[in-house]
């Protein structure tokens, strides 16, 4: 076993760092979306897709 681990440390070094990453992007993301920020880092306003936007159809509703 002790052999196994030595032979891939490296594998899983990279695959630990790289899930940190992947969740520090998700973990990013979800503090966007609730303080109201777009996706793409730009407004909506000149988006084509602004009109199924859910934030923009919770405003029209309201």
């Amino acid at each position: 076993m002790l052999a196994w681990l030595t032979e891939n440390i490296a594998t899983m070094i990279i695959c630990a760092v790289l899930i940190g990453v992947v969740a520090a992007i998700i973990v990013s993301m979800i503090r966007n979306k609730k303080k109201g920020k777009s996706s793409c880092g730009c407004g909506c306003a000149d988006c084509p897709m602004s009109g199924s936007c859910s934030l923009q159809r919770t405003h029209r509703n309201t």
